[in-house]
């Protein structure tokens, strides 16, 4: 069947079938399909949706488009966490080290930022030297070394979801559940792992804004990975306002070293813990919730945790010395408070206005093409449940230049929310998805 074929098909509400979808990703692995093909149908999907049977396909198709890690005598302990994109979201950084300095063996590949999201690979390219492209016998190396790596999508594995990710993050066709689920299932399973931890974001920060949408999604991907044979747990978490007090990829760095050495947000740390708890368990390294936490807690602090990562950075070519020295991150070099309005209470900091300040200020991208600027980004100074003056910083922009300072500030107006009365203090943990 011809691509526009397919296109129509998809666009007037037809399931598509195992041949369809065959041709739709094998188009995008060997580009016989052009982009602007694909795009369509990536819209059609959007707007139509897939059925459980043809988001199962479309994994399928989308793993069989490459190779798939083979962990070996890893095997039992290999596990994973992924974030479905949050502003200041910086977990893996923090969860991945903790759960490998537990004893789990956790292959990671993570993507880009997306729209006003982060992504795990820009931080971690803002360290100097750090390599995110490895092959897959450097993978392996680096697991028996370390017992976990930091990477994103080789050539071999997974290579239609690289394409069609890049695509969706510019053609508005992110906000899709199984396009989602298809795109995080293909980059986990093809790590060859036996357990899944996924960080369902759910709020104004969040591609999933209602409760309800991210349980969905929660439970589709639960329901996916446990159909190929993964076992999966979701968390649903909020991300309403960003995620500790960093918002950009050096900045985020620095806080997930800072969270390591017990001295970062709580709201940072206490995720962090929860994920790597999970993934613990899931590794089989201890027999229920209680018993991974206090293995997770230890290994934060003693410091194996921090240390793991110090050896993850240096297996993967990066400068080390970050840990100690902040000051070999790069930092952009111009400033400018964001300031309260008024005197009262932040209530309010919204998560995704903030995010696309960021990415005003050169910390995201617009465009796949657009370079980032690593030491760009956003200081909170007054998280949620501030005590402020009128006049006082609540948020410092960081850039290169004046023109994108002036972008973001005119994105801010409005983000910032102060009352008289504090908000209602929230679990950020919502709700836990597990599989049926």
């Amino acid at each position: 069947m011809r691509a526009v074929d397919l296109i129509r098909h998809k666009r007037d509400g037809a399931p598509l079938d195992r041949a369809g979808i065959g041709a739709f990703v094998t188009g995008a692995t060997d580009g016989s399909w052009p982009d602007y093909q694909l795009a369509a149908l990536l819209m059609a999907i959007v707007l139509r949706g897939m059925t459980a049977d043809e988001t199962s396909e479309l994994l399928a198709a989308m793993l069989d488009s490459g190779t798939r890690l083979d962990l070996g005598a890893h095997a039992s302990r290999g596990v994973d966490k992924h974030s479905t994109g949050g502003v200041g979201a910086k977990l893996s950084l923090v969860a991945a080290p903790l759960a490998a300095a537990c004893g789990a063996v956790v292959a990671m590949m993570s993507g880009r930022g997306l729209g006003h999201t982060g992504g795990t690979l820009d931080k971690l390219e803002a360290i100097p030297g750090f390599r995110t492209r490895l092959s897959l016998p450097e993978i392996a190396a680096v697991l028996d070394r370390v017992g976990c790596v930091l990477v994103g999508q080789t050539d071999e594995m997974a290579p239609a979801d690289r394409r069609l990710y890049a695509l969706r993050d510019v053609t508005g066709t992110v906000e899709s559940i199984p396009l989602i689920a298809a795109s995080i299932l293909s980059k986990k399973l093809a790590e060859g792992i036996g357990g899944l931890v996924l960080d369902v974001k759910v709020g104004r920060g969040a591609f999933m804004k209602t409760e309800a949408d991210a349980r969905t999604l929660a439970r589709t991907l639960v329901d996916l990975a446990e159909r190929h044979g993964v076992r999966t747990r979701a968390l649903l978490t909020r991300m309403d306002a960003p995620l500790g007090r960093a918002v950009g990829n050096s900045h985020e760095v620095i806080e997930a070293i800072e969270t390591l050495k017990s001295r970062g947000p709580a709201d940072v740390e206490e995720l962090s813990v929860r994920l790597a708890t999970a993934m613990v368990e899931l590794a089989g390294l201890a027999p229920d919730p209680p018993a991974a936490e206090a293995r997770v807690r230890a290994a934060l602090a003693t410091g194996a945790g921090l240390e793991t990562f110090r050896a993850i950075i240096a297996a993967q070519g990066g400068d080390a010395g970050v840990i100690d020295d902040y000051g070999r991150l790069p930092v952009a070099a111009l400033q400018e408070p964001c300031r309260a309005g008024r005197q009262g209470v932040v209530a309010w900091l919204d998560a995704e206005q903030v995010g696309r300040a960021a990415v005003a200020l050169g910390a995201g991208r617009a465009t796949v093409d657009e370079v980032i600027d690593p030491g760009a980004g956003i200081e909170v100074l007054a998280p949620v449940g501030t005590p402020v003056v009128a006049g006082e910083p609540v948020l410092l922009l960081i850039a290169g230049d004046h023109a994108r300072l002036a972008a973001a500030r005119d994105l801010l107006a409005g983000a910032i929310v102060i009352t008289d009365a504090a908000p209602a203090s929230t679990s950020i943990v919502i709700d836990t998805v597990t599989g049926t």
